[in-house]
């Protein structure tokens, strides 16, 4: 089968740095581990007590994910991500000790579970600043904080926004101010401390070290840039992080030299996509090489071979084909032969997808 190389040690080293980053600017951090999809033999690598320690808390959007969380470690403070459904109510206050949350009427059933297990549940209230995800609209937020602050098993911790994940909008210093302002007039209203404000993430980090955000935003909610050593702001490395701790690998299970043009009536009925044709002579040839895995198991557009001469031409189901172009290499030799590999830098969308496959072999280093 076809391999995902994950190097922990330089995850870790990844967390390790942005931690360092944070306490400097003084901020704090949930390290958000979505991507590896609950794999908790990956987890018990990666979250160390020593890596634990200078983590805000871990957050997850995946109820089975946050549950191993607390099966790895029961002290570690757990962060849902996702405003909760209502039929897991009892479930998120039971594995997460914070959730953020956008519904009263969630809010309210979160309150009673609370109660249920004797419990007071910590919430982040999220507000919309533009993204149209999750979040209160503004001009209801004070009502809905005064009806969340008369429940005896809720406590709210702070608010939040999401920018940057929907549609794209940059998480500005004015969006992120506004933010800061809605924390003033409601403790001004309701004489209520709100600790946290929760507005960055990995997109936001850049602009931490030039005094691009408010000083009250206090803490981000970081996955990619831990992971992947890169922010969504500019898809540019972070510092010095690492961007190779993912590597995917295929084997080649066929190789021949085969015409560019496929060859008969073309119908709808294909299961695939393939690359689009150009232009080209009817008879020109050149080196296709098959390989072993497909779209269930990863997009063709979330995983970037090593080797810039390598091109996509299909994928289906089980298969990938590519265009080797020449396969020669420098000193004339061949590059690729069947049981040969290709290399993939997979995204953070591939790695995701890739963990979540039955098809693939995980290999830790």
């Amino acid at each position: 089968m076809a391999l995902l190389r994950i190097n922990t040690n330089k995850v870790i080293s990844n967390i390790n740095q942005i931690s360092s980053f944070m306490a400097q600017n003084n901020k704090e951090w949930s390290l958000i581990t979505k991507v590896f999809s609950g794999d908790l033999s990956l987890l018990e690598r990666i979250l160390t007590p020593e890596v634990i320690k200078n983590l805000h808390s871990v957050g997850d959007s995946r109820l089975s994910s946050i549950k191993n969380l607390k099966k790895l470690n029961p002290e570690m403070i757990t962060i849902y991500i996702k405003p909760p459904a209502l039929v897991y109510v009892d479930e998120v206050v039971n594995y997460a000790d914070i959730s953020l949350n956008s519904s009263y009427k969630t809010i309210f059933e979160l309150d009673k579970a609370a109660a249920r297990q004797n419990k007071v549940h910590k919430i982040i209230i999220m507000i919309e600043l533009g993204e149209l995800r999750e979040g209160v609209k503004r001009d209801e937020l004070l009502k809905f904080y005064e009806n969340v602050f008369n429940l005896n098993n809720i406590e709210v911790i702070g608010l939040g926004s999401n920018l940057g994940c929907m549609y794209g909008v940059e998480p500005t210093y004015d969006k992120l101010l506004q933010l800061c302002l809605y924390k003033e007039l409601i403790q001004a209203k309701f004489n209520r401390n709100l600790p946290i404000i929760s507005g960055g993430s990995s997109i936001t980090l850049p602009l931490v070290g030039s005094n691009a955000v408010p000083t009250d935003m206090n803490h981000f909610r970081i996955g990619e840039a831990a992971f992947f050593g890169t922010s969504p702001l500019d898809n540019k490395q972070f510092m010095d992080l690492y961007t190779d701790a993912f590597i995917f690998e295929a084997n080649i299970i066929e190789l021949y030299e085969k015409e560019l043009l496929p060859d008969g009536v073309i119908s709808e009925a294909n299961v695939g996509h393939t690359a689009k044709i150009e232009e080209t002579d009817f008879n020109a040839t050149t080196t296709k090489a098959i390989l072993d895995f497909g779209l269930l198991d990863v997009d063709k557009g979330d995983i970037e071979p090593f080797d810039k001469n390598v091109n996509f031409v299909g994928i289906t189901s089980d298969m990938m084909v590519v265009d080797l172009g020449d396969n020669i290499d420098s000193n004339g030799k061949k590059k690729y032969s069947v049981g040969g590999k290709l290399k993939f830098k997979p995204s953070y969308m591939g790695v995701a997808r890739l963990l979540n496959s039955n098809f693939i072999d995980h290999e830790y280093v």
